[in-house]
């Protein structure tokens, strides 16, 4: 399924009755406007110029599944971080699932493959909804946690399976991480293909040293963006 339909489908869920409180409600619509700008991809560790490769393999892969077989990209979704891609969703055939594996081998630019589609019918526009605000409010929660650099962490839902793929500054990370996935409601798994990665903790970096006399420039606390 291709971005646009993701998309559509986080704006949709904004017409229904969300619970989530008036502070928090407006972080997440706050972190889904951001997640299309370039700030968001800066904040990354892979930096904009990755985002921006990770992008092109993405639309070179989702056109590859079009050109094969137009019914790949109806039933399965495509995210791709550093080179990796994760391949999630679902079709009728198992010979459909082989395909989309051999064509996403050939496509230039591919570090590693994760195959998590199902053989399974496609999924009720209810149940796209409802993954779609089960990503935003995950999405959501990963920003308000301060140990957690949330620009680092891509996230993909299936029928309540949550998808984590990207990089932790440390395991202790990840574990916040995907304990924060795994107690949103109605999801009944987390999958994480998640790499580690040095560095400290977002919490336990030291602040930037004072500002000199006379400089007007501010003490900034570091950000988990």
């Amino acid at each position: 399924m291709s971005r646009l339909a993701i998309t559509l489908g986080i704006v949709g869920i904004f017409g229904l009755p969300l619970t989530l409180g008036g502070c928090a409600g407006a972080l997440l619509v706050g972190a889904l406007a951001g997640a299309a700008g370039g700030g968001y991809a800066a904040a990354q560790e892979r930096g904009v110029n990755g985002a921006v490769s990770d992008l092109e393999i993405e639309t070179n892969l989702e056109s590859a599944f079009a050109a094969a077989d137009p019914r790949l990209n109806e039933g399965i979704t495509t995210t791709v971080y550093q080179g990796r891609v994760l391949l999630a969703g679902t079709v009728a055939m198992p010979q459909m699932k082989a395909s989309a594996v051999e064509i996403a081998s050939r496509v230039s630019g591919i570090t590693a493959l994760y195959d998590d589609v199902e053989l399974a019918p496609r999924r009720a526009t209810w149940d796209v909804t409802k993954d779609a605000w089960i990503t935003a409010r995950i999405r959501s929660e990963l920003m308000l946690d301060p140990d957690i650099r949330s620009g680092n962490y891509t996230i993909d839902t299936q029928k309540g399976s949550v998808y984590l793929i990207g990089s932790a500054r440390s395991q202790a990370e990840l574990d916040r991480a995907t304990r924060i996935a795994r107690y949103i409601p109605d999801v009944r798994r987390v999958v994480t293909y998640v790499e580690l990665r040095p560095g400290a903790p977002v919490a336990e970096q030291p602040l930037p040293s004072p500002a000199r006399a006379g400089s007007s420039a501010p003490i900034q606390s570091p950000q988990g963006s």
